[in-house]
């Protein structure tokens, strides 16, 4: 498929050189937006970034929610409590509950690792 695209002459510039790879730039690109539209992305991806990134034990039992994270977990708990969740929030309340297993299993583990030390 072609595609022709208007984009600024330092886009241009910057893309020359990667020409071969623009089929992977889009994909990756495309990945990113699309789940940046997702509710509760945000917040999951900081997580992600960080237990990415290896932190040491202590920077992962140090590991707390954003307060932008924790905000909207408190709001989804109240609405919860208050009217229910939509089938929207209810999916976006199952991610939050599976990145607070992955933080407390890395925290177990980081817990172990600085007990045998």
């Amino acid at each position: 498929m072609e595609i022709t695209l208007n984009i600024t002459e330092e886009l241009a510039t910057r893309l020359r050189s990667l020409e071969e790879h623009l089929p992977q730039i889009l994909e990756l690109g495309l990945r990113e937006f699309n789940a940046t539209a997702q509710p509760g992305f945000e917040g999951i991806a900081g997580v992600v970034e960080i237990l990415a990134g290896l932190p040491n034990p202590e920077e992962i039992l140090s590991l707390r929610p954003s307060d932008a994270l924790q905000a909207r977990i408190s709001a989804l708990l109240e609405k919860n409590r208050t009217e229910g969740l939509s089938p929207a929030e209810e999916h976006e309340w199952s991610q939050y509950e599976f990145l607070e297993h992955v933080v407390r299993s890395a925290k177990a583990k980081a817990a172990l690792k600085l007990k045998a030390s």
